[in-house]
């Protein structure tokens, strides 16, 4: 059974479950054909039994008189058609007289508990059914009528249907098999046509997709789940490439400024401030390049999903104080108002370094992006049981076309429009990904010069 094929399989498990119903149904029919022969022939000695008694007279000896001369006429003379043997008993035993077609052969009576029931014997190794009828004058036995009939013309027709069904049964499941063999094998080409297309597909081609059938069954949702796996599958592939190219470049465009900066440095001796000015140029340029490398480190740690969660009841209103002192030089020098409303203490369950994270980086974001003497707002409020912080500002804002994208690492909304500004693009894909881990309801909505607003449901 193991080494069957799966095609083989389905058809033998098919012919197991049909053959007990075919055997089902041709015992059945044996019984049914078996039941109505043997109640054919019951009915047809009890009807014999009747008229031969309707010829028996009683003379006022109490013996019988027997009209021989009418029942010998019968057509029991027939033997070659379904011969009926009859034969006629006094109280003691002794034969009065028997059909001629019993020849020298006598028919067998049985004890009192026999009478009026039939009874299965043979006749000259031949087998009949018998019944044995007492003769009644007076509430007084006075002898035995005895009929039978051949059997075998009912033993070969149901020897002959026991063969047919025997002989047909092999037969109908062999036949059957190959049918169920074909079927199944029609039936299971889309899992063929899976197993090709699983082999062609590498890392260098996950383009290939698996035809789906015509037929919305089970099969049809399977190749339709494993073409949804393969499109999971190249969409992190590729991006898995655009990260890597996007970190390659972002990681070789400050060493590239800071080689250019030393380069330019010993060219020519200089003095103390242009020495001073470089320098610290060079050393923003290392901070930037470590920045970003914490960043990617993070990102990281996250697409392996080694990071560890430490959950606990965090206090939210003092984690967002604690972000605005780290930005309050930033805050002061673009003369930003920070405006928030804290109605009470608000607590989550969550980690607290990673919530520290999103909210400094969402609002660095909005420091970034907003104009001098702008607006920051921060509110946190309740719904039930969740917990709703706001995060708003009213700066450049992002443009609808790119609100889908800018949770993509590296990706930033028209970067070329303001130079001044810069970043590496990946701070809203860190809050993204720590949301997801976190199980944070992370939404962004934005209007271009008009701001944005962040939320970050508990």
């Amino acid at each position: 059974m193991l080494l069957l094929s799966y095609k083989n399989r389905i058809a033998f498990n098919y012919i197991l479950s049909t053959a007990l119903l075919i055997s089902v149904v041709f015992c059945t029919i044996y019984v049914i054909t078996s039941y109505s022969i043997n109640r054919h022939i019951n009915d047809d000695i009890l009807e014999e039994s009747s008229e031969y008694i309707e010829e028996v007279k009683i003379d006022n000896n109490n013996t019988y008189l027997i009209q021989v001369n009418q029942w010998r006429e019968r057509d029991n003379n027939r033997v070659h058609v379904n011969p009926v043997f009859v034969q006629f008993l006094d109280n003691d035993h002794k034969l009065i007289d028997k059909s001629p077609n019993l020849m020298g052969f006598e028919l067998k009576l049985y004890k009192n508990d026999k009478d009026n029931q039939f009874v299965d014997s043979y006749l000259n190794e031949s087998p009949i059914r018998q019944i044995q009828v007492p003769l009644i004058d007076k509430d007084k036995k006075i002898g035995y009528l005895l009929v039978a009939m051949s059997l075998d013309e009912a033993t070969v027709i149901l020897t002959n249907l026991r063969n047919t069904l025997f002989i047909a049964f092999p037969l109908i499941l062999v036949l059957l098999f190959f049918i169920a063999r074909f079927i199944a094998g029609r039936s299971i080409k889309p899992v063929t046509l899976i197993t090709e297309t699983s082999s062609r597909i590498t890392k260098d081609n996950l383009k290939d997709r698996i035809i789906l059938p015509q037929n919305k069954d089970e099969l049809f949702v399977l190749s339709k789940t494993i073409n949804d796996l393969l499109d999971r599958i190249e969409n992190a592939v590729e991006r898995e490439k655009q990260f890597t190219s996007d970190a390659s470049h972002e990681l070789r465009t400050p060493l590239t400024v800071l080689k250019g900066t030393l380069e330019v440095l010993i060219r020519k001796p200089r003095n103390q401030e242009e020495y001073e000015e470089k320098i610290n140029f060079s050393i923003s340029e290392v901070n930037r390049l470590n920045n970003l490398v914490d960043q990617l480190l993070l990102l990281a740690r996250f697409e392996n999903q080694k990071q560890s969660l430490r959950i606990e009841k965090i206090y939210l209103n003092a984690i967002i104080l604690d972000v605005l002192s780290l930005y309050l030089n930033k805050i002061n020098n673009k003369k930003i108002e920070v405006s928030y409303d804290f109605s009470e203490d608000y607590f989550v369950e969550s980690d607290n370094y990673l919530v520290s994270t999103i909210i400094s980086n969402v609002i660095s974001n909005a420091i970034k992006y907003s104009y001098e003497n702008g607006k920051i707002s921060i509110n946190i409020s309740k719904n039930d049981s969740k917990t709703i912080c706001s995060i708003s500002d009213d700066g450049m804002g992002i443009s609808p076309t790119d609100l889908d994208k800018i949770v993509n690492p590296f990706f930033r909304s028209n970067p070329t429009f303001h130079p001044e500004i810069k970043g590496s693009g990946l701070g809203l894909s860190i809050v993204e990904r720590i949301t997801q881990l976190l199980n944070i309801e992370f939404k962004i909505e934005s209007e271009v010069n008009k701001g944005t607003t962040v939320f970050f449901i508990f």
